[in-house]
């Protein structure tokens, strides 16, 4: 690169220091940032596609719930996540394990404001995640979406409710609060 400096110096009159030069011209593209996959599961109307949506920075306008499943990238300054979202019906749940390959991490979406059956529900889909043999070392993070909602339950009562306290053997210290859908 000394020669280069030498004929930018010579051609354009200007005083510009090695270092300078270097950062400026020869810093090269920047480093790729690592990508990590991982699976988005949850009911129907719990909200993963308006949380994909948001942090892709897309309109929440338009959003219909997933049918069968969608592959989002979220980028992030220092890495990329590949998210697989798999749709909640229940025709769709009994499939949701033939996606979990290679998955390095999950994310689990539970509506706060739910009726007590789909609590059911959730609670039973996550214990099978949380046991599945491609899942149970990989990190979960599960995310009580709808706290804006009037009907949304506290995060306490999510781990009580969800079987996920020290009396239960399983410990996820992971429930976020949410509020994605803010009203809708």
């Amino acid at each position: 690169y000394k020669g280069i400096l030498q004929k930018f110096r010579k051609k354009s009159g200007t005083v510009i220091s090695p270092q300078c030069f270097r950062a400026l011209c020869c810093k090269g593209p920047p480093p790729p940032r690592p990508e990590y996959d991982l699976v988005c599961i949850g009911l129907t109307g719990s909200g993963k596609t308006s949380l994909l949506s948001q942090l892709c920075s897309e309109s929440p306008e338009n959003i219909v719930s997933t049918t069968g499943f969608s592959i989002k990238a979220v980028p992030f300054q220092n890495a990329i996540l590949n998210v697989k979202e798999l749709g909640g019906a229940d025709n769709i749940r009994k499939y949701w394990s033939r996606y979990y390959q290679g998955s390095q991490g999950v994310i689990f979406v539970l509506d706060s404001a739910s009726s007590e059956d789909d609590l059911e529900t959730a609670r039973n889909e996550l214990h099978s995640a949380l046991q599945h043999p491609q899942l149970c070392t990989l990190p979960f993070l599960i995310l009580a979406n709808h706290q804006d909602k009037p009907a949304a339950r506290s995060v306490q009562e999510e781990l009580a409710l969800m079987f996920l306290t020290a009396d239960s053997g399983i410990i996820c210290p992971w429930l976020v609060p949410i509020p994605v859908c803010q009203g809708k």
